[in-house]
This record gives structure tokens, sequence and C-alpha cells, in this order.
């Protein structure tokens, strides 16, 4: 009978007692039973605490089987499974526990540990919340929303609730203080973070990660040598450790000592890399790149980002997708849109949004743009898609976006456009990017330009420049970086591709129905005519022509993208037509790229 065997997630219930069990349907345990079922559940509780898990797990089965939401026994049997390291189970046990008790505090933070280190953030970010609000002056909860901010491109938030931890806890630990390090070198603060990570190492001399973040931390920040020494340090902690061995070879890459980067990728244990995470085999897939080992470089790209899906058990969502770009071409007409308001032009600095595929030469733009003393670089800013997800509250509409913005046809909404627009301002403000001077600031959270519907409404006059590459450019540089916008397509080839096409589709949807200040400008134009691009974005800013855009190379803010080595370098064209070494590998993705090549006016150079 379906779901009277063993649940697959290997809890050892059965699975109508486990994935299966419809908890909107379990009422309270009768008084009686809870009195019997308590000692058994007590017992086995005990065992645990003396080591004893085999005499405690059929005890936990046999409660449950009677009482599934039987809050103790699950803790128990988490940590049963958790001892024999049955992921799935922890998983499964995690989250029944956080939907009967949302506010179990240990289970909460559990489940937001192991949801991070699947590298599900959005997820783990949910409940990292909730353990805040759960215990809010409890230091753990702060630390553990500080690293999933931070590791969500989101340092700034990510350093308050460090900040919180210190407060708190009263005393200055060592990994909180790397970890606040980190957070204030991903926001550019590369003095404070270096003060830090020195008043960390002081204190505890030989934690591995410390090392190897604050030698990364002056990579980024151009100190090749310090860099290296640092490395030194940590070799000497960790002789073999492969992440120490990958940030060495990147160094000597940046300082162009090729042979010594090859040399050190080859002394790494594995010769094929099984050691290696998916991060560290991409970063070694680049590498190759550079050095010219194209086939060598593509299949490390390929096993990166299988690695990557077998430890996230992430996927492209095609269906979502799909239906949030069906959603958005049938509500974002020309007809509607005429009857539509705008917000009105607010006070203060302005936004310009940078649109682009990743790895399309977005981070090239920003660094360009806001070497302008004018210009406010505000980097990957989440707010529109914060919106998108508020909109349904703020507008007191029963409807989801982007339906809920038909409730702007009703008397007490007519002002509702501006007090999204306001919730993007002041979110901003809170950033801490504005300075007095600053007339603009960028925006170039990837992928925005699915909403471009949204932003129309809410910055009617805002810039639009929209950055375009070769598609097979575009593919083959996502497939070599470890992303996560759009759905998860990053993660294979072909769907990277197909989420590709299908914002392109949805742009021409928008710039045919709708009435935008938009820009489209290539990367290869503006590596081609550097001079004369930047003067045309800029004219189309409103901003005056400034000599410091031609040397963005010189702009010593730290991009917080994969792009943050190429553009602390003078323009190069080595990244032009970069799939011309690669045209058998990517030629699955051709045929689904054809038509949007032509449509841009770009060709295939076989």
């Amino acid at each position: 009978m379906s779901g009277q065997g063993l649940c697959d997630c290997g809890s050892g219930l059965r699975a109508v007692r486990c994935c299966r069990f419809d908890l909107s349907t379990a009422g309270p345990l009768p008084a009686a039973a809870a009195r019997h079922l308590q000692p058994l559940a007590q017992r086995a509780a005990e065992a645990v605490e003396r080591g004893a898990n085999a005499e405690a797990e059929p005890l936990c089965l046999d409660v449950l089987e009677l009482a599934p939401t039987h809050v103790g026994a699950l803790a128990t049997l988490y940590r049963i499974r958790r001892a024999q390291g049955a992921a799935r189970a922890v998983e499964a046990l995690l989250r029944r526990i956080v939907a009967i008790d949302p506010n179990d505090f240990t289970a909460t933070n559990e489940l937001t540990l192991l949801l991070f280190h699947q590298g599900k953030l959005p997820e783990a970010e949910i409940h990292a919340r909730n353990a805040v609000r759960i215990r809010p002056a409890e230091p753990q909860a702060h630390n553990l929303m500080g690293i999933v901010l931070t590791e969500q491109n989101r340092p700034q938030f990510g350093e308050y609730h460090y900040r919180r931890v210190l407060e708190l806890s009263g005393r200055r630990d060592p990994i909180l203080l790397a970890n606040l390090a980190w957070n204030l070198k991903n926001q550019g603060r590369m003095a404070e973070a270096r003060a830090l990570y020195e008043e960390s190492a002081a204190a505890a001399p030989d934690v591995l990660q410390t090392l190897l973040g604050w030698a990364q931390t002056e990579e980024a920040d151009r100190n090749f040598p310090a860099a290296a020494d640092l490395l030194e340090r940590a070799s000497r902690v960790a002789p073999a450790n492969p992440s120490v061995q990958l940030t060495r070879a990147v160094v000597q890459g940046r300082m162009e000592r090729y042979d010594a980067a090859l040399a050190t990728l080859e002394a790494m244990a594995g010769a094929d890399g099984v050691a290696l995470g998916p991060g560290e085999l991409l970063e070694k897939g680049r590498l190759l790149d550079r050095m010219g080992r194209h086939g060598e470089a593509f299949a490390l790209f390929a096993q990166g980002k299988q690695r990557l899906r077998e430890l996230t058990g992430q996927a492209y969502a095609a269906p979502q997708a799909d239906a949030l770009a069906a959603r958005l071409k049938g509500f974002f007409t020309g007809g509607r849109m005429r009857l539509m308001p705008r917000a009105n032009l607010a006070e203060g600095p302005q936004p310009v949004f940078i649109l682009g595929f990743p790895r399309s030469g977005t981070t090239m733009v920003e660094q360009t743009l806001s070497a302008h003393p004018a210009i406010a670089a505000g980097d990957e800013l989440p707010f529109i898609n914060d919106i998108t997800g508020l909109m349904p509250r703020m507008l007191a509409s029963p409807l989801t976006y982007p339906d809920a913005l038909a409730d702007l046809w009703l008397a007490d909404q007519r002002d509702g456009l501006d007090n999204l627009r306001d919730y993007y301002l002041q979110r901003t403000r809170q950033s801490g990017i504005l300075a007095p001077e600053v007339a603009w600031f960028t925006d170039k959270m990837p992928l925005n330009e699915t909403h471009l519907g949204l932003i129309s409404l809410l910055f009617p006059a805002a810039p639009m420049i929209h950055v375009l590459r070769h598609p097979l450019d575009v593919v083959l540089s996502v497939f070599s970086n470890l992303l996560t916008h759009g759905f998860h397509c990053a993660y294979a080839l072909e769907t990277i591709a197909r989420h590709y096409v299908l914002v392109m589709e949805l742009v021409e949807h928008y710039r045919a129905e709708l009435t935008l200040r938009y820009l489209p400008i290539r990367y290869e134009d503006i590596v081609a005519d550097q001079a004369g691009s930047v003067r045309r974005m800029l004219d189309f800013i409103g901003a005056p022509f400034d000599e410091n855009c031609l040397n963005f190379h010189e702009n010593r803010r730290y991009a917080r993208t994969a792009s943050y080595a190429q553009v602390a370098e003078r323009l190069y064209d080595r990244s032009r037509y970069r799939y011309r070494a690669y045209l058998e590998q990517l030629a699955p993705v051709i045929p689904i790229l054809e038509p949007v090549i032509d449509r841009l006016g770009y060709r295939i150079d076989r």
C-alpha cells in the first residue's frame, strides 16, 4: 500500500508517518496518550545522552508511529540520524520540528546551518531571521544572521548582526572578528578588515580560515606579496589544504607568474581534482583557461557544476521561471500600462539601473561610471526583487506580483507606487553607499531586466543601461563561475542558455510594449571604443564627462562579483569572442541561442 513502507528519506519511519504525513490533519495528542508516550520519549533522550543510540532508536520510532508530531521524539531521532550522517533524514526531521514548533530555537538554528552549507541561502535567510525573532538577545542567532546576509551579498546588513554579537557577548572572539573582517572586505573596507584580521590572528594564530580569508583580502586589495606571506603561514597550519593551494595559484596568476601557478595546480592532491569543491574546481578551470588549456578548463567547469548539483540537490527551476515570464508578459502590456499611474520623482540621488545577464560586463560598466564623482556604486541592490515580494502587503492586495499592481486603480492605492519607491530609496540610504556630493547611484542587480515594467513605474525617469555581450561568451562565462541568480540556471550549460533566451525575450516584450528610458550598449563596443562608449553612457545619464571614467581600473572600490580581478586591470580585449576557443564544447547550446544571436546582430565565427 502506498506510503506504508519506510520513508525514502532514511528516517526509519513509515512514509505515512514521515514525509507523506499531512501536518494540517494532526490534532492535539490526547492527554492519556501523552502520559503513555512521554516516558518512552524521555528514556530515548536519556539513552542518547549516554551514547546508547541503538537503545534509543526503537523507542523514538515507537513514539512517532503513534504520535508523528511528538517534538521531543523527533529531536532525539534527529540527533541519532545526525550521528549516523544520514543527511536526508536530518533535513526532513529538522523541517518537521520547525513546522510543528516555529519557536524551537535549536531546531531553527540547526536547519539554518544545514541550508547554508547546502548553498540554499534564500531559504536559510528565512530561518535565520526567525531565529533572531525567537531570541533577539542570543549572540548565536545574530552571528548566523550575519553569516547568511554576508554570503547573500548584503554585507552592510550582515555587519549590523556581527556587531550585535560583539555587544551581546561582551567578548572579541577571534572567529567572530575574522567573520566581521570578511564582511568588511566584501564592502571594500580593506583597512578595517585588515586590522580585524590582525587582531584575530594575534589571538588565535593557527586558524586556517582566518589566514586564508586574510590572504584573499590582500589579494583582492592587490597586495600580492602580503597575500603570499599569509598563504605560507596557512600552509604551515594545513600543508595539503586544497583551498590554500588554489588561492596561491590565484595570487600567482594575478601576478602573471603563470608557470608558478601551473606548478601549484599540478602539485595539488588528486590530479583529477576529486578532493576539490565546486568553487575550487571552477577556479582551477579559470586559471587553465588563462593559460590557454581550454579543453582541460571546460572539463573542470563541467565537473565543478556536476559537483555543485550533487552537493546542493539544486537544478534549474524551469517551471517557475517560465511561469513568472508568462505572468509578466501577460500583465505588462501597452494598453494596461497606459492606464497605470507612475511614481513621482523623489528628492535626492536617483538610481541608474545597469542591466545585463550575469557575466555580460555590468561590473566593468559600474566601475567605469562610479569613477565619476557624482555617481556612487550601489552594487547588487536586492530591493527591486524585495518589492516584488512585499508588494501585496504594501498595496493591501489579495493578489501576488505583478497582478497586485492592478490595485493601483483603486482610490486608496493611487499613491501606492510612491510608497514602493520610498521603500527602495530608504533601503538604499540604509546601505551607506550615498555621499553628499552624489547625484546618482548604480543598481546592477543581475537580472533586474526581468522587472523592467515595475522599474518603469517606480522610476520612470531613471536611466536603464543594458549591457549586451555575445550570447556564447555570456553562457561560457556563467558556466565557468559559481552563480545562483536566475532560478539556479547556472548549474548546467543548457539551462544557462535557456534562461538567457527567456530573459532576452522578456526584454524584447518590454521594449515593444512600454516606453522606457533604455540604452543598449555592447561590451564589445566598450572595448573597441572606450572613450566614445563612456561619453555615450554619461550623456544618456545626464552627467558631464569625467576623465576618471576612462581609468576604471584605478577605482579602488572592491567589486563584490566574480569580475573583481578583471576590473582591477586596464581595459583588455582577451574576453571578446572567447567562445571561439570552445565552439566544440558549446555546440549543444548553439541551436538554443542562435535566434537571439541573430536578433542582437552577432554572428558565430566557426
